[in-house]
């Protein structure tokens, strides 16, 4: 019996996938470039609804799969999957596709499917979200490509993908690189989350005087209600788990250097590119970036010596205040990720629905959060020039939230303790704020050193010519 897709690359994504595929009653088909991955995945797979047969050869792979063909791809992006499609195309019939299910530049993405075109094999880019434990059990996924490779594999696709209510969290976003694109943006938004954890640990730590037991029952408090989200909830574990060899607090016997696989530094220049404001995400990436710098860290220290040079704060954070800046923090981190997702919608001419973005995050992924079906619902009324913050209830819940995350920003200056992210966030919500802004002393700037005088240009936007 021919299978109902086939899964190339038995790594840990891709094993999960495949058994999940199995595990809902499909044929699956599956093959890697390391052959003797195969048996070792098909006993693995022994006992599953549907049948999981593995071929060594490529062209004896493709023959298994029912016409017209679905095969996902599960190798690295890159110079791999270039490579493959290369290999795997003259073996292809008409209508079949090819998905790349890896974290793939969305650019490359376009110039893949524009290179098929004419061929009569279809290309699609697929963002999946949940790590291996998401994969097994039910990914987010956020698909882009044509129609005819969504109507083949969406029956598969809502299957396996994670459930909400019912709603299974996976969509056909846009053509081309709109799936990739999508989950770049997530990632960014998962960056800007983690950074804001962090913060707010490091707060508690260096501030409080608080032990990591403490501060995770801090964030077990905060699993109900409107911080309810899955990071915030494995926060909780991290903080309370024990090093078995030291008997020390895990946290305590972790490097404090962060690794990142360039996700979200692609969501930064993308959103320079579009011209959007990311500052929330940029701070979380280079927040990373610099904490690899642990040697200049050290020899910094006795440098600059932060904890004389700043003032003590009269106060740390209240518990609730903190809570606030995580909440705002989090709305403005969102928000920017929306904002680049709508103007990248625009320019590409994708037509992403924001809403359903939003309800294909509610469980699978990383950034599932109690606030995502808000965001929705932000997304599906009044909406002000299409941005998030302005929708009446968030624009009410940053009012509620805003003040502490400005007291907490304010307490953590004061005594030298780095919050990057929440003072982005803060800014950005501030900038937006005021009708006048400072851009006006900007262009000043630039007009005089550029043509020793300006351009005649009133607050309502209508040009005078030049004066100076």
């Amino acid at each position: 019996m021919a299978a109902d897709i086939g899964v190339y690359g038995l790594g840990t994504m891709g094993s999960a996938l495949a058994l999940n595929l199995a595990e809902k009653g499909f044929e699956v088909a599956v093959s890697n470039r390391e052959a003797d991955w195969i048996g070792p995945f098909l006993n693995e797979a022994e006992g599953l609804t549907g049948a999981v047969r593995g071929y060594e050869d490529l062209m004896d792979f493709i023959n298994a799969i029912k016409a017209p063909r679905t095969i996902l791809f599960m190798i690295p992006s890159g110079a791999p999957m270039d490579a493959m499609i290369k290999e795997v195309t003259p073996l292809l019939s008409d209508g079949d596709t090819i998905i790349d299910g890896g974290n793939a530049d969305f650019n490359d993405t376009r110039a893949r499917t524009k290179r098929l075109e004419g061929t009569g094999v279809h290309f699609v880019g697929m963002g999946v979200s949940g790590g291996a434990e998401g994969a097994r059990h039910g990914p987010s996924m956020m698909v882009g490509g044509s129609d005819h490779a969504w109507a083949q594999f969406r029956p598969m696709a809502e299957a396996i993908a994670a459930r909400f209510e019912g709603d299974p969290c996976v969509a056909h976003v846009g053509p081309d690189g709109a799936g990739h694109f999508v989950k770049t943006v997530h990632n960014g938004i998962e960056y800007a989350d983690m950074q804001m954890i962090a913060e707010v640990y490091g707060i508690q730590r260096d501030m409080a005087g608080l032990a990591p037991v403490d501060i995770g029952a801090m964030f077990g408090r905060w699993s109900n209600g409107p911080l309810a989200s899955y990071l915030v909830e494995i926060s909780q574990s991290v903080l309370q788990s024990v090093d078995a060899e030291t008997g020390k607090p895990m946290i305590d016997v972790i490097l404090d250097s962060a690794g990142q696989k360039g996700t979200g530094r692609w969501t930064v220049i993308e959103a320079l590119k579009l011209g959007q404001s990311a500052s929330t995400i940029e701070a979380a990436v280079g927040a990373r970036g610099w904490s690899s710098q642990k040697s200049v860290r050290v020899a910094a220290q006795d440098v600059l010596e932060p904890g004389t040079s700043a003032p003590a704060a009269a106060t740390t954070a209240s518990e609730d205040d903190l809570a606030s800046a995580m909440l705002a923090g989090r709305i403005l981190a969102h928000a920017q990720g929306f904002a680049v997702l709508s103007t990248a919608s625009e320019a590409f001419e994708w037509s992403l629905g924001m809403a359903r973005i939003a309800e294909i995050w509610r469980a699978g992924c990383i950034i599932r959060s109690a606030l995502l079906d808000e965001f929705a619902d932000a997304f599906r009324g009044e909406l002000p020039f299409g941005q998030m913050i302005l929708a009446p209830a968030m624009a009410a819940r940053l009012e509620n939230t805003v003040p502490g995350l400005r007291r907490v920003v304010a307490a953590a200056t004061l005594a030298g303790q780095p919050v990057p992210a929440l003072s982005a966030a803060l800014s950005w919500h501030d900038s937006m704020s005021r009708a006048r802004g400072t851009a006006d002393m900007i262009q000043g700037l630039r007009d005089y050193f550029g043509n020793h005088g300006f351009k005649r240009v009133d607050r309502d936007g209508d040009h005078h010519g030049s004066w100076g």
